[in-house]
């Protein structure tokens, strides 16, 4: 491993990540609104409906389940155990993939109305980002 990055930094990095999971629970929830989610699905066919509210539903929870494995095996994370690699390596690749579709299929400009909800998607990306970095970093130590 990387003297600069000991096992205790790596540790730290990945409670902070869980925190951060934790946070960004509340950008998912304000999309709904923001969206209008309610409105816009309205005219779906019922099934449409609830297949895209159960699938937001559990992107929700994966979420959340990322920041309480962040929290509450952070050590065991940063083992550097195969399935600790494995996990990390995933929530990595989820949080990769989730940059390239904003950065490429998504157009969120119409919906930044007003400057907080633009800078807060721009920080939402940063922590996308650090996700990446920390969670890639100790998915190849």
């Amino acid at each position: 491993m990387n003297a600069c990055l000991t096992p205790h930094m790596l540790t730290l990095l990945l409670i902070i990540g869980g925190v951060l999971h934790l946070s960004i629970t509340s950008a998912g929830i304000t999309s709904v609104f923001v969206l209008d989610w309610r409105r816009n699905l309205a005219d779906l066919a019922p099934l449409t409906r609830h297949i895209i509210w159960t699938h937001g539903t559990f992107v929700l929870l994966t979420i959340i389940g990322f920041g309480a494995i962040s929290l509450t095996a952070a050590g065991s994370l940063a083992s550097g155990e195969p399935l600790a690699r494995a996990v990390c390596g995933f929530i990595a690749g989820f949080w990769a993939l989730r940059l390239l579709v904003g950065f490429f299929a998504f157009d969120a400009r119409p919906h930044l109305s007003n400057r907080l909800l633009a800078v807060c998607y721009r920080a939402l990306n940063c922590v996308f980002v650090y996700f990446v970095i920390a969670y890639g970093a100790a998915a190849l130590i």
